[in-house]
């Protein structure tokens, strides 16, 4: 089945496009015993290469054969190991950057689907935005130089990564996040930014700060709430705690139906979670830092004090300029 894998997806870049039913047919034979092997999933990439422009089919399954070869190769499933992790990199980097979106989306779907993954990996992918933001150039750019701002493309693919399961923290944003997120924001201060930058920037950074989300690892399907959640219009951490702990009715309805858990259980996360969000001498001092780097709030801070302010009832006051 290897063979005629390798073979099939050889002749269909050799021959510029692949269609919907080579396709079909490497799926069939992908799957034939229930996983992708190493050999497959060369051959793949060795496609995708030759491929001048793939179609959303042929990266659609381009990424989600890689990204279960990847994510199911190792034992236990889900948890993408060092070596792994080394050997995505080591296929897809040229000289520090990803080549296409198609592989930067494989990047993102392993983040998405791992219980866990080393930080390098995730570390990895972050920087390809970063730097594709900084020179106006990379995957998310369409090949043309445009260095004024994030992009929609950029601010979807930042808070996947952020809050994916896999990572040093997950689902919920790194103190290294953080910091990128401040960097990418000072970067594009004065430029035309895609109208999801500052709420990715204000809840990303908060989301750190407040450590919403508690000490343990969080579940895939908790992840995916999660980040459900800091993407809908006016999403506060103290709101959603305060609706969790005072709904009893929508318990076995809406939210507790939706987490498969009971009641008790939700009471604990509710507290655990309360925890967690108190916003640390460390942390304030950690925000102030940045926030007197340049010596102006500028318009970006200032909505991040305002949601840290609504959330902690006062609790951080920025220094005199």
């Amino acid at each position: 089945m290897t063979m005629q894998f390798r073979d099939l997806a050889a002749q269909a870049a050799a021959d510029g496009a692949i269609d919907p039913g080579e396709i079909a047919a490497l799926r069939g034979l992908g799957w034939a015993d229930g996983r992708i092997d190493p050999e497959e999933a060369e051959s793949l990439f060795l496609a995708n290469e030759q491929l001048p422009m793939p179609d959303a089919e042929w990266a659609a399954f381009f990424v989600e054969a890689l990204s279960a070869f990847v994510v199911e190769t190792v034992e236990p499933r889900g948890y993408v190991d060092q070596v792994m992790a080394d050997e995505l990199i080591a296929r897809i980097d040229h000289d520090g950057k990803v080549a296409s979106l198609t592989e930067l989306e494989l990047l993102v779907r392993v983040l998405e689907l791992s219980t866990s993954t080393p930080a390098s990996l995730k570390a990895y992918a972050l920087r390809q935005i970063e730097e594709a933001v900084l020179s106006g150039e990379g995957p998310t750019r369409g090949g043309s130089l445009d260095p004024e701002g994030i992009n929609a493309a950029e601010c979807t693919l930042l808070r996947r990564m952020v809050f994916a399961a896999g990572g040093d923290r997950p689902a919920a944003v790194s103190k290294a996040e953080a910091e990128l997120l401040f960097r990418i924001k000072d970067a594009t201060l004065y430029e035309v930014n895609s109208p999801e930058w500052q709420k990715l920037f204000v809840q990303g950074v908060a989301n750190y700060l407040l450590g919403f989300g508690g000490d343990e690892p969080l579940s895939a399907e908790r992840a995916g709430e999660l980040a459900a959640f800091m993407a809908s219009e006016g999403a506060g951490v103290g709101g959603f705690l305060s609706r969790m702990a005072t709904s009893k009715p929508g318990l076995d309805g809406a939210f507790g139906s939706l987490l498969g858990k009971d009641e008790d259980y939700l009471e604990d996360h509710v507290e655990g979670a309360e925890t967690s969000a108190a916003f640390e001498p460390c942390e304030q001092a950690w925000l102030r830092d940045r926030l007197d780097a340049d010596e102006e709030l500028d318009d970006l801070e200032k909505a991040l004090i305002a949601f840290i302010d609504a959330e902690t009832d006062g609790a951080f006051v920025p220094r005199p300029s």
